[in-house]
């Protein structure tokens, strides 16, 4: 209701693996069924099995539910055995996009990879690039991987409007933000990214 540019939604039950229990299955189906009838203009998802490789059976079952909107296979992709035959499975089981950061930690080093992945598709799924992606190495992406679309966050930490902060407490791990910022789209970095990419396609 808030945005006007299509919106894919993710259904990832949890964090870690894209190893799914029975009862996590069910809580996708659910969620791909709420997604639809409150307006999602695509879904987005990825499954594998505990031998790295694309879970067609739950995959099929998944689109199935998904359609007649289009699908994303997430970047489960690149935690694959073989990407190479895991791409031309995606194909076989009909999903549109792959994203994938390459098999790597960022898309600018999985990058000889993303090439490789496109121009093995040669049209028949859009593979994008994400992961890492920022104003600074997006031209050197898109140029080096020939890709036509990219993903990325695009954000900014914002600081908490709260006053009163009690610095004894975190919430969750270590690891985890800070209470007091807020990880939020950049409007800027959404247009700079935009004139990069306009500039290149």
């Amino acid at each position: 209701q808030c945005v006007r540019v299509p919106v894919f939604v993710m259904i990832r039950p949890r964090g870690g693996d894209f190893l799914y229990s029975d009862r996590e299955v069910e809580v996708m189906k659910a969620d791909i069924r709420l997604a639809k009838l409150h307006g999602a203009d695509g879904l987005v998802f990825g499954a594998l099995t505990e031998d790295g490789r694309i879970d067609t059976e739950l995959c099929t079952a998944l689109l199935a539910v998904c359609r007649p909107l289009p699908v994303t296979f997430h970047r489960a992709f690149d935690m694959v055995h073989d990407p190479l035959v895991a791409l031309e499975t995606l194909i076989s089981l009909g999903f549109e996009r792959v994203l994938t950061s390459g098999c790597d930690s960022s898309a600018l080093e999985g990058l000889s990879l993303i090439k490789r992945l496109a121009e093995q598709a040669k049209g028949r799924i859009v593979v994008v690039p994400g992961g890492g992606i920022t104003e600074r190495n997006l031209q050197r992406i898109l140029e080096g991987s020939t890709a036509s679309e990219f993903h990325c966050s695009a954000r900014s930490a914002r600081d908490s409007g709260m006053k009163f902060r009690n610095p004894n407490v975190a919430m969750g791990a270590s690891f985890s933000a800070p209470e007091y910022s807020i990880k939020v789209a950049d409007v800027a970095k959404v247009r700079t990214l935009n004139a990069i990419a306009k500039n290149i396609l």
